[in-house]
């Protein structure tokens, strides 16, 4: 390959003569600055130095580093979503792309499962999960983030209270009935537990941001402000449904079916670490989470999640 080198430096000019930086002075800097490696570039050190174990147990290190790369997956949807979010000139092709990207993740969270499923002794897990206590997946604050950021959110209320909730509902109301909110708490006393506060007390302010900041530019309002033409695109359709099938029905059930194996295993309480009441917070045919729910017939509605 050969470069125009006296262009390129005309080029450097005009870009640092833009910020009113001499060209001189960042060429010069070249001359001291060290090459990229791929282990500077990555943050390979930092990142493999991010598993700390609570005990001597082998296996604990395989459900740390699962839950680790599975926060790095949700940074990446969330980045993929902001990108729709964000666009000032959503085009339809554009969008459909960046719908199919996020499903892949979420394939990619869904097979992984069977790292959990299959990956870890029970015996092992019955150990260490007692030092988890009161911790929880439950506490994925970027988990919630790609929930508030995909669908108005009336769908993300809890459904027995839908019909007292509307836009003009104060974001602080409304985050107290978020589907969520009855795992978290004593259903004799209603009551939270020491799990959701402590999940409140770090993020609640950066969710009611996120609540209101996504109120009008989540994913299903981005579809919204398309051309009516551009809303009929079977494409895009097809993507919209295959993302809301993926989110809140496969990966739940994947998740779902992982933990069946360990907290049903008869070797401990039979209740998650956070205390919750997991089987009825995590199916789908209870929670009923649908983010686009204009786009499935009254009948999948009806069914949703029901053959799982």
């Amino acid at each position: 390959m050969t470069f125009d080198t006296p262009n390129l430096i005309k080029e450097l000019e005009k870009k640092f003569d833009a910020i009113n930086q001499k060209t001189d002075t960042h060429l010069e800097g070249l001359l001291w600055s060290k090459p990229i490696t791929y282990w500077d570039y990555i943050q390979t050190d930092a990142l493999l130095n991010l598993q700390t174990q609570r005990t001597v147990l082998p296996d604990e290190m395989v459900f740390i580093m699962y839950h680790q790369v599975n926060e790095l997956l949700f940074k990446m949807i969330l980045w993929e979503i902001n990108q729709v979010c964000q666009c000032e000139k959503l085009e339809t092709k554009f969008f459909t792309e960046r719908l199919m990207r996020i499903s892949r993740y979420f394939d990619m969270l869904t097979t992984s499962f069977d790292i959990m499923g299959d990956g870890m002794e029970v015996e092992q897990y019955m150990k260490f999960r007692n030092t988890l206590t009161p911790a929880s997946g439950f506490q994925s604050a970027q988990y919630r983030l790609i929930e508030f950021a995909s669908t108005d959110l009336i769908n993300l209320i809890d459904y027995r209270f839908r019909a007292t909730i509307d836009r003009n509902t104060p974001y602080n109301h409304a985050f107290e009935h978020l589907y969520w909110q009855a795992a978290g708490k004593d259903y004799k006393t209603g009551e939270k537990s020491f799990l959701i506060l402590e999940f409140e007390k770090k993020y609640k302010a950066e969710f009611l941001r996120y609540m209101e900041e996504y109120n009008t530019s989540n994913l299903w309002q981005k579809f919204k402000q398309l051309p009516e033409v551009d809303q009929k695109n079977t494409e895009l359709i097809t993507a919209m449904r295959h993302y809301d099938t993926t989110v809140n029905i496969t990966w739940v059930m994947g998740h779902l079916n992982a933990a069946k194996k360990y907290i049903e295993s008869g070797q401990g309480s039979g209740e998650a670490t956070g205390g919750s009441d997991w089987k009825k917070y995590m199916h789908p045919k209870y929670q009923r989470r649908i983010f686009f729910p204009e786009l499935w017939s009254e009948d999948e509605l009806k069914n949703w999640g029901e053959n799982c």
